[in-house]
């Protein structure tokens, strides 16, 4: 087993390894760049919530609807 005091070869010289925040917000910015990248590839405009907020029930055919003529 070797001593912690001999550093990894994969580690630059002078930099500590980033903490658990620092690797966690790397992945989402990586995870956020794949994503945006495969939304444009699919042609979508948006991110989605604003779809998802213009219309929730994704029933909407963006015309008025008209009053009951009987009532």
């Amino acid at each position: 087993m070797t001593s912690p005091s001999i550093p990894s070869p994969d580690m630059p010289r002078g930099s500590a390894p980033p903490n658990r925040e620092e690797r966690l917000a790397a992945k989402l910015r990586e995870n956020l760049r794949r994503r945006k990248v495969q939304a444009r590839a699919l042609g979508g405009t948006g991110d989605g919530a604003e779809q998802g907020a213009a219309d929730p029930a994704g029933e909407s055919d963006g015309a008025l609807s008209k009053p009951d003529p009987s009532g």
